[in-house]
């Protein structure tokens, strides 16, 4: 039988982060970067716990006027040492209240610049080898980032995306494009089933791309993100998908 994670971003200021959790299997928690603090981080963790989902730290570019998404430029040492302290703050919480962080996925700007850049994905993938040795690492298949990861031992966690239509490409539509956010339920639908049942999905000039991916991410704020992840996980389980975190990396 198929399974898939499901994961949501979660302690970004949203107001249905009690629906997401209760309908994911991995809650990616803000730590204090492009959103959250240590109130926020706290009750992300405890709803984690209390759901059986799997927590990851959510680390990305401190610029919370721009929500992390906006590229920015900085020193390398300079990401490593902001993606370190956002994951250790997040550890130190979860230790707090007896849980441990699952996995990592990085953030908006940061994620996609360094999926396309060898030494900006070293950066990040340093702090989460010393920090977290051998641990899940949720980033795009076949990438920069997955390819730094295998090399540090993480364990590589291919993601897709269910709010967000693909370029010809592979990669997500940028957002300053029209059309980058997918708001419609049936679309949404068919990109996860393509995904999940059979690992590719359509782009938006309507072919087919492969995309192997063992977990799929719903924006917590998203269109719609409690509606939308509850339609995606009906359908998937009634086509026969198990909904489960990878679980062996913890």
């Amino acid at each position: 039988m198929r399974s898939i994670d499901l994961n949501v971003d979660l302690g970004e200021g949203g107001n249905e982060d009690a629906a997401l959790i209760a309908l994911a299997s991995s809650a990616n928690i803000a730590c204090g970067g492009h959103a959250g603090d240590e109130s926020t981080m706290h009750a992300a963790i405890q709803a984690a716990l209390a759901a059986g989902v799997s927590i990851g730290a959510h680390p990305g570019y401190e610029d919370r006027e721009n929500f992390g998404r906006r590229a920015l430029d900085l020193p390398l040492d300079e990401v490593t040492a902001l993606v370190a302290r956002q994951i250790a703050r997040l550890m130190d919480i979860a230790a707090s209240l007896g849980a441990e962080v699952h996995h990592v996925k990085p953030h908006g700007a940061l994620y996609l610049q360094a999926n396309r850049d060898a030494k900006l994905a070293d950066a990040v993938v340093e702090s989460v080898r010393k920090l977290l040795p051998g641990t899940a690492f949720y980033v795009p298949p076949g990438g920069e980032l997955a390819k730094a990861g295998q090399r540090a031992g993480l364990h590589v966690v291919p993601e897709g995306f269910v709010d967000r239509p693909y370029a010809e490409t592979g990669d997500l539509l940028p957002r300053s494009e029209p059309g980058a956010v997918i708001d419609d339920l049936p679309t949404a639908i068919a990109q996860a089933k393509n995904i999940a049942l059979h690992q590719r999905v359509i782009s938006i000039s309507g072919n087919p791309i492969p995309l192997p991916a063992a977990t799929l991410c719903v924006h917590g704020d998203g269109f719609h993100a409690a509606e939308t992840l509850r339609a995606v996980r009906t359908a998937l389980e009634a086509a026969g998908v198990t909904i489960q975190s990878p679980r062996q990396f913890l």
